[in-house]
């Protein structure tokens, strides 16, 4: 491999496209998931080519790219710049036996829509799959399923992205990689530029959206993935895909308490890797389990608990929300035969999950859609993405009717699974000396977990914001990262948390990397740090 590449003039040319200035199209966009306050824009660009998005990068002094707008940090939000909105670059352009084509606007769902034809699924997908393709390139997203298949970084195999000078690259895993010495070379139209490498050590865990990568002899690729849009905009994404389990099957397990539903997601990660490990002749093949706290439960409507079937249980006030795979030829009866007659030593997979559950004193109170009930599946689901849609709500709703200062105030923290429960009890501490109304939710089988405060006035918001500091710090102490999936974003906090993880010398390292590519900060900024 080489550690120079030369970038190219963008394809096509003609005028930038017509920035819309207008009060309604404006409003569209100043506010992103995250409700961060302030937002204001100077237009909204809505460009169809790589030649257009170079076309409005060369001719705007400030430009942030946007997709979907489901950012949790406010790196969405617009801070005088113009939006250059890419959901109108929304094509798949090629689909092939392990590999797919794609635009950076295309939503997940709509990705999954075009592979379900062909069998084929892209696996490290956030449970928001309105997300765009390119908003979890730049974030490096991940969500549920990490435990089995990883993050988005994992799965990127060619990108090709417009730098701030308006050429482009061609990127393809394994074909660039950082000289020895640590930096790259890009070749532009002006000249040869040096790209440095971070030297700081990223934290050891499954997922980091923590700034820019940085490793000894690092590919090129894995420098614009989790770059948040700092560094270029992608316009042409080539992701791996796999052989979708045509067998799902999903479980709502109510518990009695956080420590039984930490307890039995240690005992399923376990079921996991023995089944990863013998080709499925044991254990369970689970790629994923979800934590939802007792506060967290009690934001679920009636309404939505009912349409899966499920109830409120106050002596199971916890519940996890368990993701399966079977064996392809799994049927219907033969898994509702499995569940029927369940055995410790039993052959299926299905019948050994049961097993378990039984060992914990949870299988009776346990819901489970069996394969062929997509529907029920997708009702659980419906359940876990109810919470966080809730706390927005409230957010918005405490912004509208208490204070305009009131803002989104959550943490996104991954351990290593063993200090989870330290973890835990270090956040509720944080919070509830604080006297804060928390919910906390999140990717259990990975360490990873989101507690949210449900505001009640701006007073709230700043002690919140305090608390996650505080948790910041002991999550690094455990040898954890407080940026695991959601990125860094314009966020005030989520910026000091960054600082707190590699210190002031390492966000200067980032700076070193940005001045090289991006010289005059036209790239989303004031994202990831301030220049």
């Amino acid at each position: 491999m080489t550690h120079r590449i030369t970038a190219r003039p963008a394809r096509g040319g003609g005028a930038a496209p017509q920035v819309d200035g207008s009060a309604d199209t404006v409003a569209r966009f100043i506010e992103d998931a995250a409700h961060s306050p302030g937002g204001h824009a100077a237009g909204v660009a809505f460009p169809r080519t790589e030649a257009d998005v170079a076309a409005l990068v060369r001719a705007h002094g400030a430009v942030l790219p946007v997709g979907a707008q489901s950012s949790l940090t406010g790196g969405a939000t617009p801070a005088g710049d113009i939006v250059l909105s890419l959901a109108r670059m929304n094509r798949v352009l090629d689909i092939g036996l392990d590999r797919v084509r794609v635009e950076p606007g295309l939503t997940l769902a709509s990705l999954q829509e075009a592979l379900d034809p062909r069998g084929l699924y892209y696996p490290p997908v956030p449970t928001f799959t309105g997300a765009s393709i390119g908003g979890t390139i730049a974030t490096n997203a991940a969500g549920a399923a990490t435990f089995k298949y990883g993050s988005t970084r994992a799965w990127v195999e060619a990108l090709t992205v417009v730098l701030a000078s308006g050429e482009a690259l061609d990127l393809a895993r394994g074909r660039v990689a950082a000289h020895r010495d640590g930096y790259f070379e890009i070749a532009l139209q002006g000249g040869v530029v040096r790209v440095p490498v971070p030297g700081y050590r990223m934290p050891d865990v499954a997922k980091r959206s923590a700034g820019y990568h940085a490793e000894p002899g690092m590919d090129l690729i894995d420098l614009f993935v989790g770059s948040e849009g700092t560094l270029g905009v992608v316009t042409d994404a080539t992701l791996r895909v796999v052989p979708r389990a045509s067998a799902n099957c999903a479980a709502y397990v109510p518990l009695a308490s956080e420590t039984e539903a930490f307890r039995l997601t240690a005992a399923l990660r376990d079921a996991a890797r023995l089944a990863w490990t013998s080709g499925g002749r044991e254990g369970v093949d689970i790629p994923a389990i979800e934590y939802l706290d007792g506060r967290s439960l009690s934001l679920v409507p009636d309404r939505l608990l009912a349409r899966a079937g499920l109830r409120r249980d106050s002596r199971r006030p916890v519940a996890l929300l368990v993701r399966l795979e079977l064996p392809p030829d799994t049927t219907a009866s033969q898994a509702f035969e499995q569940v029927a007659a369940f055995d410790e030593r039993a052959a299926a997979p299905l019948g050994r999950f049961c097993a378990l559950l039984a060992r914990y004193g949870a299988f009776d109170a346990t819901e489970i859609a069996l394969p062929g009930e997509a529907a029920r599946a997708a009702r659980f689901d419906e359940v876990r993405e109810a919470v966080p849609s809730a706390v927005n709500e409230l957010v918005g709703l405490a912004r509208r009717t208490v204070d305009p200062a009131v803002e989104k105030v959550a943490g996104d923290m991954i351990v290593p699974f063993e200090a989870l429960e330290a973890m835990v009890a270090a956040t509720r501490e944080a919070f509830g000396r604080r006297g804060l109304d928390l919910a906390i939710w999140g990717h259990v089988s990975d360490g990873n977990l989101h507690p949210n405060l449900v505001p009640r006035s701006a007073v709230d918001v700043g002690a919140g914001k305090d608390a996650i500091l505080e948790l910041g710090r002991e999550v690094t102490r455990l040898g954890g990262c407080p940026l695991a999936e959601h990125g860094v974003g314009r966020s005030a906090v989520k910026q000091a948390l960054l600082c707190q993880l590699y210190g002031e010398a390492g966000v200067e390292e980032m700076r070193a990397v940005k001045r090289a590519l991006d010289p005059a900060s036209k790239l989303a900024p004031g994202v990831i740090f301030r220049a």
